[in-house]
């Protein structure tokens, strides 16, 4: 479906008058374009601050040059480009249906002829892709439009060439989980060749087929270990009366072959396997249910309807009379009187006449805010509390200044831990026009179900614990991430051991009962031990295991030395009464998610002399945090929780970098907020905060030590950073 345009968005790019918006996020907005000759066009454009960076511009150059390369009727063709420009653009054919994806989820799965003949297309289009030396790598429901005429694969952002090696390095999963193959999900590097796209095809003709991945659903962990482990879910999938070669379901297993060698190549699908299936020359194929194709002609309805919008709003001519307004304008206008007419009355017309006049003063008694969107009611309140009630004392600290320019207040979204509540949450925030940025959401879910929403309002969203690799799996241009990520929090453990005297082999035992952060901090000091030469003995043990002792027992019988244990704080401390029991008194090392009261209780005196990595401080124990410590106790009758000081330090961040672009008491658009903290740097009582100007990313260290001494978390300070 297509949106208006922004105030903000441009009125032609490379020789497209832009109509309308088709999608927006990660580094750039897909905008529906029409070319001086009438043709419809899809133009994707990069935002112009991203393309200063070279690596990025030469990834947007390869994906021009890899879609270029593909010239099939299934495949979309590229109608122009110009990689060089102060802001990239590609563009390609416009093809007004839906996504598989869409389809599927709105119809229902696809009759078994419609799946065999979308085979035979994408497979045609897969075989152009492989002729020119080229990997798809991402093919997946979302990247394949629907058209009456056949299907369109669209997307070569991570195509590569089958020889390249540049960018398939060991250890980088690449592609989308649920719909990759083995090779993707173990990362193989140079072994994901074309028949890793007939594995993806495969999958995608399962979903088309029977409305689920045959992999499952849930966090990237389990999926990428199911497609490497497990058999493929092929229920409900039958095959055809009239079929003498098993049909549906064994094209299916034969494309979901483990081994690339036992996959058909995409060659053969038009040659050997569907050959009944065979495209008319010319003419209507008549392939898809009737829902679909009236899916198809409203949107092309929609589409081909829309008017042209002017470039600018009309000025007065020189004989006073003045010309049409745009409509553009006109729809500002009309939404303006529609707010009149509600009952907005004369503040709700001063309020868009503000928004049309950005340099006109604010009113002196208007008050800004800053927005906390937490888990003030859940499983982790105490966090979500602590980050608050650190943000509502910066604010208050704030307001009590004499030169401040305007006031500022807290306003709180609760989402009480849930991804199913977060969205209302975030919509309460970004519908507020005098929030200037988030801080916020607690946990890696609710994160992961708001990010895409405050990208498209451009709200800066400063996430202080949440932590998991999940968040930079796309490129948001309104995400600042305040703490390293749980891999590199987890890294320092490895660091300390390889600091240790001797060589003997370290233990490291993964429990799925903490789902991907156990995969993202167990892997990572696996990779780093194996590269650097430090045997390792890995365990990887089911979710909720209760007894832990037979694996602990293995560990120690192999001779370890130390042990890292990946997990939440129940298990951990589960292992803790085990290897005490054993005996075992070598380095005890886990990541900050068993720093909880819960892993002292069930741990006990098993507990003692565990080291612990974290991205918050103590504040209690940081000189540089007396001040704060202080006012914190006499504000709340308590000691700080975690994050509390870090809640303190980004907001005095976003105040400072506010304060400094406000102009006659109006402080700075979000996107111009963005831009600044983005590119901002702020020493505060917990860390240094600074940002990868191209993703958001924190830039500095900020991982600290811990260790149980006397039946509490005692902080040690910063954790080592190099070997």
């Amino acid at each position: 479906m297509s949106e208006r345009l922004l105030p903000t968005d441009p009125a032609s790019i490379g020789g497209h008058r832009l109509l309308a918006r088709l999608g927006a996020g990660g580094m750039g907005v897909v905008y529906l374009g029409r070319t001086e000759a009438g043709a419809l066009a899809a133009v994707k454009v990069i935002q112009a601050e991203y393309a200063d960076e070279p690596d990025f511009r030469a990834r947007f150059r390869r994906e021009v040059e890899a879609a270029r390369r593909v010239t099939s009727p299934w495949a979309v063709p590229v109608t122009g480009a110009d990689p060089e420009a102060a802001a990239p653009w590609l563009a390609t054919a416009f093809v007004p249906g839906p996504s598989l994806e869409e389809a599927v989820t709105r119809h229902g799965p696809l009759p078994a002829r419609s799946v065999r003949v979308l085979a035979r297309m994408l497979a045609a289009a897969l075989r152009e892709v492989h002729a020119a030396g080229l990997v798809h790598r991402d093919v997946k429901p979302a990247n394949v439009l629907l058209a009456v005429d056949g299907p369109r694969l669209i997307d070569f952002g991570i195509a590569r060439a089958a020889d390249e090696t540049a960018i398939t390095s060991t250890d980088l999963v690449v592609g989308t989980p649920g719909f990759l193959s083995p090779e993707q999900a173990e990362a193989r590097g140079s072994a994901v060749g074309p028949p890793s796209d007939i594995f993806s095809l495969g999958c995608l003709l399962a979903y088309a087929a029977s409305g689920r991945p045959p992999f499952g659903t849930g966090t990237a962990d389990a999926l990428l270990y199911r497609t490497v482990h497990d058999e493929p879910d092929l229920a409900g999938i039958e095959a055809e009366e009239d079929a003498d070669d098993g049909g549906l379901p064994e094209l299916l297993r034969r494309c979901l072959a483990k081994d690339p060698a036992d996959r058909p190549t995409a060659g053969r699908f038009g040659t050997e396997l569907l050959v009944e299936d065979a495209i008319p020359e010319g003419g209507q194929i008549d392939w898809l249910p009737e829902d679909v194709v009236r899916a198809i002609a409203d949107r092309s309805s929609e589409m081909l309807a829309l008017p042209d919008i002017e470039p600018t709003v009309a000025e007065a001519s020189g004989d006073g009379e003045r010309t049409s307004p745009s409509r553009r304008r006109l729809l500002v206008l009309a939404s303006g009187a529609a707010v009149l007419l509600a009952g907005g009355g004369v503040a709700a017309w001063a309020a868009l006449r503000d928004e049309d006049d950005p340099g006109s003063p604010a009113p002196r008694d208007h008050r800004w805010a800053v927005g906390v969107q937490a888990d003030l009611s859940g499983a982790q309140r105490a966090v979500g509390e602590a980050q608050e009630r650190g943000a509502r004392l910066a604010i208050e600290q704030y307001n009590s200044r004499k030169d401040k320019p305007f006031e500022l207040v807290l306003k709180t979204a609760d989402d009480g831990g849930s991804a199913g509540r977060a969205p209302g949450a975030a919509k309460k925030l970004i519908q507020d026009t005098d929030v200037l940025a988030v801080l916020g959401p607690t946990n890696d879910e609710t994160a992961d179900a708001v990010l895409g929403a405050y990208d498209e309002a451009l709200l800066p969203v400063l996430c202080i614990s949440a932590g998991g690799l999940i968040l930079t799996s796309q490129q948001y241009r309104s995400f600042l991430h305040c703490r390293p990520s749980d891999a590199a929090v987890a890294l320092p453990i490895s660091i300390y051991v390889l600091r240790q005297k001797g060589k003997l082999r370290s233990g490291l035992l993964q429990d799925r009962t903490a789902r991907t952060y156990a995969q993202e901090s167990a892997s990572i000091n696996a990779i780093l031990m194996r590269k650097l030469g430090r045997p390792v003995y890995p365990r990887v043990i089911p979710a909720d295991t209760e007894d832990v002792r037979p694996v602990v027992a293995d560990m120690l019988r192999a001779g370890i030395g130390s042990f890292i244990y990946a997990g939440d704080a129940r298990g951990g401390a589960r292992v803790a009464r085990a290897l005490a029991a054993a005996g075992f008194d070598g380095p005890r090392l886990t990541p900050q998610a068993v720093i909880d009261p819960e892993f002292l209780k069930e741990a006990g005196k098993a507990a003692e002399g565990w080291l612990l990595t974290a991205s918050f401080v103590d504040p209690t124990a940081v000189p540089a945090a007396a001040a704060f410590t202080a006012a914190f106790r006499k504000r709340y009758g308590a000691e700080p929780g975690h994050y509390a000081a870090e809640a303190y330090d980004t907001v005095n961040l976003v105040v400072q970098e506010t304060v400094k672009a406000t102009k006659g008491g109006r402080p700075p658009k979000r996107q111009a907020l963005l831009g600044l903290l983005r590119n901002g740097h702020y020493k505060g009582i917990t860390k240094d905060f600074s940002f990868k100007p191209t993703d958001g990313t924190f830039a500095g260290w900020g991982v600290f030590l811990y260790q149980v001494e006397g039946g509490r978390f005692r902080f040690l300070g910063a954790a080592p950073s190099q070997v």
